[in-house]
This record gives structure tokens, sequence and C-alpha cells, in this order.
């Protein structure tokens, strides 16, 4: 872009400007607290046709007015008001994609002091968060995008149509560079140009994450961009179990924090599995092993107890051999409870029951 260009295009997005502040000032000066510029025109990386992103924090529904989509030669704009309890407080919480519309942005206009403060606290509130070591929390926000991912790479699985398929794979690689932008507890500084040159900066990512990421783009048939989502998802997956393991803070099994769990594994999931056995009932069967792996699998997460692999066990033709691995299962999970010198509240009679559970005290 030569000089003459670049200034002619700074000066029509000044007169934008202009005229928004303009308007916010004489329609709406107790809707709009302020008006801020981010996008590629405040990072410098903008070309002859890059719109104007303009931050336009509204007070109220009123303010609202502000807004208005069109397009100004051959460029199109989009005028759009940003609400305080929802986008800005998501962005400080580190919950919205935008962060940078938060961190970066350019103040033009602010009605008044006080909307500054506000700002200002919201803006702190991303930059603590963003401050902080890698750890439990921004291994968790990355979790969710994780998650995403893989529903859209069930969606790719799902379907036969190649746009279909192609446009999950999108979904999937947006998602997995959120997650990768999370568990690097930063945020996407710049424009989707540059995802993939923020990205492969970063300290922590999967291996051949460069080619993986690209593999994605130029895949052509639905079986080669299944193959390409699933290789740069897997690998972002085992780099997010690898990172919980050394970052997150892994809890302990106490003896506060174990009690009831055994009781609760009896009750939920021992019965059912007998019986579903003696009654070779494959269904019933099943169900109560699904159970008892997430009864288990919930308290090695909250609780630190340790890992029950029941799953691989499991044979539909061989009831009673799960059942003895699952019954197994609780006699090493009663371990945990003799660990920390946790008894088992069990009860001989209706009287001792009534008894001891009478004595409780409300707190």
């Amino acid at each position: 872009m030569d000089d003459l260009t670049k200034q002619m295009l700074i000066e029509k997005n000044e007169n934008i400007i202009g005229m928004v502040i303009e308007r916010a000032k004489r329609d709406f000066p107790e809707d709009i607290a302020i008006i801020g510029l981010t996008g590629s025109f405040s990072t410098g990386d903008f070309h002859e046709k890059s719109d104007l992103d303009l931050i336009i924090i509204n007070n109220t529904d009123r303010g609202w007015g502000m807004s208005r989509c069109f397009i100004l030669g051959d460029v199109g704009y989009d005028l759009y008001c940003t609400p305080w309890e929802t986008r800005i407080e998501d962005e400080a919480n580190l919950e919205n994609t935008m962060v940078a519309h938060l961190v970066d942005l350019q103040i033009l206009y602010c009605a008044k002091p006080e909307y500054m403060e506000k700002f200002n606290s919201y803006k702190q509130r991303a930059l603590d968060a963003l401050a902080k070591p890698i750890g439990s929390e921004c291994i968790g926000r990355a979790k969710k995008y994780i998650d995403l991912a893989k529903q859209e790479y069930a969606n790719a699985l799902l379907s036969d149509d190649l746009g279909t398929v192609r446009y999950a794979s999108g979904e999937v690689l947006y998602n997995l560079i959120n997650a990768l932008t999370h568990l690097n507890n930063t945020y996407l500084k710049r424009g989707i140009k540059r995802y993939l040159e923020e990205t492969k900066e970063y300290r922590y990512l999967p291996e051949n994450y460069e080619s993986n990421y690209m593999g994605v783009i130029h895949a052509k048939t639905a079986d080669e961009i299944r193959s390409a989502s699933y290789r740069l998802l897997k690998g972002v997956v085992d780099l997010y179990q690898r990172m919980e393991k050394e970052f997150s803070v892994q809890p302990i099994p106490t003896y506060d924090n174990l009690r009831g769990t055994y009781e609760e594994l009896w009750c939920n999931c021992r019965n059912k599995m007998i019986e579903s056995a003696e009654l070779n009932d494959k269904s019933y069967a099943f169900h109560a092993a699904i159970g008892a792996q997430n009864f288990l699998d919930e308290m090695t997460k909250a609780i630190g107890t340790r890992r029950f692999e029941l799953m691989p066990y499991f044979d539909a033709d061989h009831l009673y051999l799960f059942k003895d691995k699952f019954l197994q299962a609780m006699d090493e999970y009663l371990d945990e409870y003799n660990k920390v010198g946790r008894k088992v509240e069990r009860y001989d009679s209706f009287e001792q029951l009534y008894d001891e559970y009478m004595k409780i005290q409300n707190v």
C-alpha cells in the first residue's frame, strides 16, 4: 500500500470515528459509556480493504441504537454495541475469545470518568488472570474448547456431505486454536489471518502442530479431512492430558473428603452389579457398569482416589467375571478408607442406625 492510499484510508476512518462519537454525544449521552478502537487499525496490520473495528460499550438497551451496518465505497462496516454484563464480563473472565477487545482497546471516547474506572476494573481482572502461572484455571478453560472440538469432529464423522465435513473441520480447528491459547494462558492478539503465526510461537504445542494445522486446510476428500482433523485433535488432547497432570493441583484423599464415598458406591452400584449378573441381563449389567465407572472416575478427579479401570473387563458373555472384577475394585477402594483411618458407616440394626443418626447436631 502506497503512502497516499494509506493516508486516505486513515482520514476516512478518522471521519467515521468522529461521526460515531458525535452521534453518541448528541443522541446517547447516558446510553453509551465508551468507544474504543481494536482490530487491524489498532495493531497497524491493515490493508486497503480493512474495515474499522470499533467497540461501543453501551449502558442501556437504548444504546443499541448506535449499531449500524453499512458499505462505504467498497468496504463494509459493522458498528455494534458491547454490553458490560455479557461480552465485557466474559472477556474479563477470559471466557470470550475476544479478550483483546478489552485488554488492548484504544479508548477514543469516554462519557464519564466513572465509566473509565469501571472499564479498567474489568481490564485489570483479565490482566490478573493472564498473569497467573499455568495451572488448573487455564487448563480448565482449555477443556471447554477441546470438548467443543470433539463435538465438531463427531459431526465430521457423521456426515457424508463434503461441505458439512469441511465446515466441521474448520470448527475443530478454531476450537483447538482457542484451547491452545488457554493452555498457554494467553489470548489472541490479532485477527484470523495471524492465527497460525501467533499460535505456532506458543511455548506449549502438540507435536507437528503446524503441519497438522495446515493438513486440515489442504485436505481434499471427506476421509482426508477427517484424518487431518483427528491428527490435530489427538495432538491437542494428548498435550492437554500431559499438562493437566503436570500443572493442575491434584487432589489427595483425606479422612474428610472420602466420607460417604464407599457407602455411595455400595448404594448406587454394588447390588445392581450383582443382580444383573445373576439375571444374566446384559443391558442392565452394561448400564450398571457404566454408572460404576463414571462414579469411580468422578472420585479420582474430585478427591484423588486411584484410577480404576472397569470397562476393559466388561464382557456381555461373562457377566459373573465382570461382577467379580467390580467387587475387587470395591475392596481396593476400601483401602483408601483404611489408609486415612476412616471406618465404613455400617449398622446391623435399625436401632443402631437410629441412635447414631439422631446424635447428629445441626451445624
